[in-house]
């Protein structure tokens, strides 16, 4: 069973336009990303997917295989898609280009999931929520989930709703990281689904999946990470970066 990790590269971003290519620790944000994801046993191959010129001729520079996309797609989803399409693989793992510190085991994990239970069309990867101020930001997506692992629904918004406080003693909150594995042949149909409701909502599109009906597995990780979308997050991933050397 092949699988292959896949990390889109959308150099427009919205809120910081070519932040892969922004440097930490002298080297593309990127770059951080493509080598923890070349340390994961579980993937057979790890792939660029990317949308313009500076970013395909620094992916060459560091040696990484690395494809040209459509620069018109709605998501990374989409992006992938195009770029594995003529690919003879099982499992698609999407690492998200913007988390340089992700932790190789945890994209392991999430492949194993896939592997090991043929059933399984779709996973992705929570962790525990341990600030409060995470539990209230809409930035951080929210998960709950059934007693078997599998995603209820995502959300910006606080979920489960502690209405007594005691419970929420009791309760463990997950915020979602933005890991996704798929079975090649699921994206393929999934790529092709129209917004749902709940993803238009949100501006979540995991939502697309559970609007339909299919289960979404998911992995627990111990392993914090930080996303870069903001010039201000950038600065925050060098200070973490200066205190891992």
């Amino acid at each position: 069973m092949k699988a292959i990790g896949v990390i889109p590269a959308r150099f427009a971003s919205t809120r910081f336009p070519a932040k892969v290519l922004a440097k930490i620790g002298g080297k593309p944000l990127i770059w951080h990303v493509w080598q923890k994801a070349c340390l994961c046993k579980e993937l057979d191959e790890v792939l660029i997917a990317c949308d313009h010129e500076d970013v395909f001729k620094a992916a060459q520079n560091f040696k990484a295989r690395v494809v040209m996309t459509d620069c018109n797609h709605p998501s990374g989803s989409d992006r992938i898609a195009e770029a594995v399409k003529d690919l003879k693989v099982d499992i698609v793992v999407n690492i998200q280009g913007d988390e340089p510190f992700i932790d190789s085991r945890t994209i392991e994990a999430l492949s194993v999931l896939l592997k090991q239970d043929s059933k399984i069309m779709m996973g992705t990867v929570i962790k525990e929520i341990t600030d409060d101020a995470d539990f209230l930001n809409p930035n951080v997506v929210k998960c709950v989930v059934d007693d078997q692992g599998f995603a209820l629904y995502f959300s910006r918004s606080p979920i489960p709703y502690h209405r007594n406080k005691n419970a929420s003693l009791r309760t463990k909150n997950y915020k979602h990281l933005g890991l996704y594995a798929y079975r090649k042949e699921f994206l393929m149909q999934y790529k092709d689904w129209p917004k749902g409701v709940l993803e238009s909502a949100e501006e979540l599109e995991q939502l697309r999946v559970l609007e339909r009906g299919i289960k979404i597995k998911t992995t627990v990780t111990d392993f914090e990470s930080i996303a870069v979308d903001t010039p201000q997050d950038l600065q925050k991933a060098q200070a973490w970066f200066d205190k891992l050397k």
